[in-house]
């Protein structure tokens, strides 16, 4: 009896000390973990206090009387092309498009013709576009479905379907590593149906269903007092094209009250203007965060 009783005693110590020992062993792993270890990494995200890069635009929107749309080759002579590149020269120009690369100094060059052509400026915009990142310039609203007819990059008339949603022109910026205070911007236009839910995967389905005009597209080096002029190569008035939506309305828009064309040597004051008329537009790169 006494020989069962120590080989009792004699267990439980074995199992006393086994036991110490693995929380003893527990302790001295546990204390090799650090918070890091097991919080978030948080790759991606930007640090408390770390300031956001962004890139800074303004856009200009205009409107011109149609009959006066030969005013705007004097802007074209004025701007450069040679900055620009496009995604298919050809294509650009086949859909009417047309673009120009200036500088602040010519600035009012570009104001004083389009203000001896009737025009008027009818609205401001402005765009913070985080680095490497894009927004989109809304240009028309659709309501219905419609086909709209544009020149693909192998130079063929295509249609896409589309609607309803929003034509828009989406502009991309990203800093340029090594370069202080220049950017790349890349420039086209794109439909958007609407955004139906507020859940990011069914959001991201929605965006599958955008359509990009990259034949129409184009990029450029900005800096801060650079700007690229984009408007129509002619006037059409087909609003099955894309230069129809993006270029032309049936009226001066409703911000304007009445536009006024100046005065000719027929007559001896200007004269009211309510008809059809070509929209412009002026992007503006104003600032660039280092």
């Amino acid at each position: 009896m006494r020989r069962v009783f120590r080989i009792v005693v004699l267990g439980c110590a074995v199992l006393l000390l086994t036991g110490c020992s693995a929380s003893e062993k527990s302790d001295a792993l546990w204390e090799q973990v650090k918070i890091g270890d097991i919080a978030p990494s948080g790759q991606g995200k930007r640090s408390i206090g770390q300031p956001l890069m962004t890139i800074d635009f303004v856009v200009h929107l205009f409107e011109m009387p149609a009959e006066n749309i030969s005013a705007l080759d004097n802007v074209w002579w004025t701007l450069y092309t040679k900055p620009l590149r496009f995604n298919d020269s050809d294509a650009f120009s086949s859909n009417l498009f047309s673009v120009g690369f200036g500088q602040v100094q010519m600035w009012n060059k570009v104001r004083n013709s389009l203000q001896a052509a009737g025009g008027k400026k009818i609205k401001t915009i402005s765009l913070l576009l985080l680095d490497g990142q894009a927004d989109d310039l809304v240009v028309a609203t659709l309501g219905n479905e419609l086909t709209i007819f544009y020149a693909s990059t192998d130079g063929s008339m295509e249609g896409a379907t589309i609607g309803p949603g929003e034509l828009s022109l989406r502009m991309k910026a990203q800093k340029i590593p090594g370069s202080r205070g220049v950017c790349s911007v890349d420039v086209q236009p794109v439909f958007s149906p609407p955004i139906i839910s507020s859940i990011p995967q069914l959001a991201a389905r929605t965006k599958s269903g955008e359509f990009l005009f990259a034949s129409a597209g184009f990029s450029l080096k900005m800096s801060p007092g650079d700007f690229v002029f984009l408007g129509p190569k002619k006037y059409s008035s087909d609003q099955m094209t894309l230069a129809g939506l993006f270029f032309s309305r049936s009226a001066p828009s409703p911000s304007i009250r009445m536009f006024l064309i100046p005065p000719s040597k027929d007559t001896e004051k200007p004269m009211p203007y309510f008809g059809p008329v070509v929209r412009t537009y002026m992007i503006v790169c104003t600032r660039i965060s280092d």
